[in-house]
């Protein structure tokens, strides 16, 4: 599978950022939040980032 980095909120590896795949889906970097009170299944995860980098992938019609 092909991974491509679409953008990012900074240039180091561990802030929050947006993928494309070559199977046409978006991966998604960011922090775990574990306060939410919600039910997640076991096999998904939830994943907190920040809108400002989602505008700044359609800003740049990245997505």
């Amino acid at each position: 599978m092909k991974v491509t980095k679409l953008v990012s909120t900074c240039d180091i590896k561990d802030c929050p950022t947006l993928y494309a795949t070559d199977r046409d889906t978006l991966w998604v970097q960011g922090k775990t939040p574990t306060d939410h009170g919600l039910q997640v299944p076991a096999h998904e995860n939830l994943v907190e980032i920040p809108m400002d980098l989602v505008r700044r992938a359609i800003r740049e019609q990245l997505i």
